[in-house]
């Protein structure tokens, strides 16, 4: 399986502007740029987009690992907190710190926060980050 995303820029880093699209087309010539990166502008960011492709996988991946174990949650709710550090050899994403909050009716504590750590370590996108990801997963009653 192949999934396809395409980026298109034009100018200058500070004063260029690009595009994101995506083959399923739920982004569509999206713009983004320095200021949507780094000065908090409106507007997404590559970071952004990992984080949500990270909470996303990791969500999916919990669930499978809870059905697994014959539990099924009411709702998953993941945040994922991406971090991007100046580096001596540039930019680089260091850290993502995943958020969890779930409802998972029949499970325990101790059961819980086995099957989110797996999650977290199976999840495909936590494979392919060079970064520390850590993890606080609270079970909602």
């Amino acid at each position: 399986m192949k999934k396809t995303a395409s980026a298109v820029w034009q100018g200058g880093l500070k004063d260029g502007k690009g595009t994101l699209s995506t083959e399923s087309g739920s982004l569509k010539q999206n713009p983004y740029g320095f200021n949507t990166r780094f000065e908090n502008q409106p507007g997404t960011n590559p970071e952004e987009l990992i984080g949500a492709a990270h909470a996303g996988c990791f969500s999916m991946a919990l669930s499978m690992i809870l059905g697994e174990e014959g539990l099924t949650a009411d709702r998953i709710d993941t945040t994922a907190e991406v971090t991007l550090d100046k580096q001596p050899d540039g930019f680089a994403i260091t850290a993502v710190h995943l958020i969890l909050k779930a409802k998972v009716p029949n499970a325990t504590e101790e059961q819980f926060k086995e099957i989110a750590n797996k999650a977290k370590a199976g999840c495909p996108v936590s494979k392919v980050l060079n970064a520390n990801i850590t993890l606080d997963a609270t079970l909602l009653s």
